[in-house]
């Protein structure tokens, strides 16, 4: 019976997960300077994702605020949000610590330091994959350096883990100040890296999409196939060793699995705190600590949670627009101090 009721539980969780996402991706779409009906942006997504149903009740400025302008924007923010909170439950799960995630531990400053050198040093002018492979190697290198510093027995101190995250990021951010610092004479590109590291989607296109895509549903499949592995690790390193598991070879692929998802996501959106921290513990209070059905979950509620916040960045001081990672430190700073004050006893 138990067994049972949990299914209809997280049954439900994902059926209401699913269309809070599409609410907001709608909304997303419709809300902006020149306001559309949601009923004009469902026809226009019908009428391009199916067009053999002859929907064409729309026009072609309204298919080109939709189509061209918002949607790559809001999918950006969904791939984004999904993949930081994936990558927060992963690094959670294997530090088997609640304070781990993206920019507590460094990471997210490591893939900016790589963007940001790909940006000054005028590869991404070259190609755009520059900014992604550079953030990627960032964030890979700064989790790698933390891990290697805090893990013990494959358990992460919270003072160790907070002390480690905190010098990696400052390491970061100072490499990435003096990369700046050296690019000030060309205004343009320091003013880009500048506000690029507040965080933000504006002026994503189709070309984001393509390049977030791949990157994110390969760390997610690899995050889905290591969940049992997860799952054990949890019991400790010994414990899950007798029970068959590789725990090196598994500590690696998820290591590698967060820092992509983590890179990707910062080589569109640069540095936005926090979502990788607070939706994998929300969502772990309602579907429960398994990783199989808690790394997807998060993915839905981190892609609804962040369109949500880039909606409120563009809205709440129009005409002007508020950095995102702005939103976002200002919702999730106070869960973390929550979470650091909390009684352990």
């Amino acid at each position: 019976m138990l067994t049972s009721n949990r299914l209809v539980s997280r049954t439900l969780f994902f059926t209401l997960a699913l269309g809070l996402l599409a609410a907001a991706v709608v909304f997303g779409v419709a809300i902006g300077s020149v306001p559309l009906p949601p009923s004009s942006v469902l026809a226009v997504l019908v009428g391009k994702l199916f067009p053999w149903l002859g929907v064409g009740d729309f026009t072609p400025t309204e298919e080109a605020i939709v189509w061209a302008m918002r949607l790559p924007r809001v999918l950006v923010a969904a791939l984004v949000g999904a993949a930081l909170a994936v990558a927060g439950a992963q690094m959670q799960g294997l530090f088997r610590n609640p304070l781990a995630s993206p920019d507590i531990v460094g990471t997210s400053a490591g893939g900016a330091l790589g963007a940001v050198i790909a940006i000054s040093a005028g590869l991404a002018a070259q190609s755009p994959f520059y900014i992604p492979l550079f953030s990627f190697v960032g964030s890979a290198l700064a989790l790698t350096a933390v891990y290697a510093l805090t893990a013990r027995a494959g358990r992460a101190p919270v003072t160790t883990l907070l002390l480690a995250g905190v010098a990696i990021g400052a390491l970061c951010g100072a490499f990435t100040a003096l990369v700046v610092s050296l690019a000030w004479k060309r205004w343009e590109v320091a003013q880009e890296i500048s506000f690029w590291l507040m965080g933000g989607f504006d002026s994503r296109t189709w070309l984001h999409v393509r390049l977030l895509v791949p990157c994110f549903l390969f760390g997610l499949g690899v995050a889905l196939t290591y969940a049992p592995e997860l799952d054990v690790m949890s019991l400790g390193d010994e414990d899950a060793r007798a029970l068959g598991v590789e725990t090196r070879r598994a500590t690696w692929v998820v290591l590698l699995s967060a820092a992509l998802l983590t890179g990707a996501a910062v080589a569109v959106g640069g540095i936005i705190g926090f979502v990788g921290l607070i939706i994998p513990h929300a969502v772990r209070l309602l579907v429960g600590p398994r990783h199989r059905a808690l790394i997807p979950a998060c993915a839905l509620v981190g892609a609804a949670f962040l369109v949500g916040a880039d909606l409120l960045a563009r809205t709440i001081n129009r005409p002007e627009e508020v950095r995102l990672g702005i939103v976002t430190a200002i919702i999730g700073a106070p869960y973390f101090l929550r979470l650091l004050l909390r009684p352990t006893g």
